[in-house]
C-alpha cells in the first residue's frame, strides 16, 4: 500500500514533535529517491537511501502543561465589612442614577435633531437613499444612547 508523499510528511513530522525527548533526539533525514518520493528517516533508518539532507540534530519537542487550578483567596484576605460595602454600593448606585439621567437626555436631544432632520427635505436629495444615508448618522446616535441607557439599567439591577 503506498501512501502520499505529503502523508507521509505530515506522519513523520508529528511523530518527530510528539515522541518524547530521548526518541526525538536523534538525527532526521529528508530523503528523496530517484522518482521523486520524499520520506523522513532517522539515522538508524538511513541505511542506504541517497539524496538524504539532516534536517536538524536537536527537534523541539512540545509539551502541554495540565490546567491550573483557580487562584483561591488566601484566608487572610482583606474583607470589607457590610456598612463599607453598603456605603459603596449606594455610591455606585448614585453614580449610575446620574448617569442614567444624562443618557435619557442625550436620548432625548438625539431624537429632536433626528426628528428635525426628517422633516427637512434638500434640493440635492432627489433620490431617497442619499435622505437615508444623510439620516443615518442620526439613527446611529439614537441607538447609541438607547443601548447606554440599557446598559445602565442592567447595572443598576445588578447592585444589592
Amino acid at each position: 500500500m503506498r501512501f502520499p508523499s505529503g502523508l507521509k510528511a505530515l506522519c513523520a513530522f508529528l511523530t518527530g514533535v510528539l515522541l518524547p525527548p530521548a526518541v526525538s533526539a536523534q538525527a532526521l533525514y529528508k530523503c528523496i529517491d530517484d522518482e521523486g518520493r520524499v520520506s523522513y528517516v532517522d539515522s538508524k533508518n538511513k541505511g542506504s537511501l541517497k539524496n538524504c539532507k539532516l534536517l536538524s540534530q536537536d527537534l523541539p519537542v512540545s509539551t502541554i502543561s495540565p490546567p491550573r487550578a483557580p487562584a483561591k483567596a488566601p484566608g487572610d484576605f482583606p474583607k470589607v465589612d457590610r456598612e463599607t460595602q453598603r456605603s459603596r454600593d449606594s455610591e455606585r448606585r448614585r453614580i449610575l442614577e446620574q448617569e442614567l439621567a444624562t443618557e435619557q437626555e442625550n436620548l432625548e436631544k438625539a431624537k429632536k435633531e433626528l426628528a428635525e432632520q426628517e422633516a427637512v427635505r434638500l434640493g440635492g436629495e432627489r433620490n431617497y437613499q442619499k435622505v437615508l444615508d444623510r439620516l443615518q448618522p442620526y439613527k446611529d446616535k439614537v441607538a447609541l444612547h438607547e443601548r447606554n441607557i440599557e446598559a445602565i439599567r442592567k447595572e443598576l439591577a445588578n447592585i444589592r
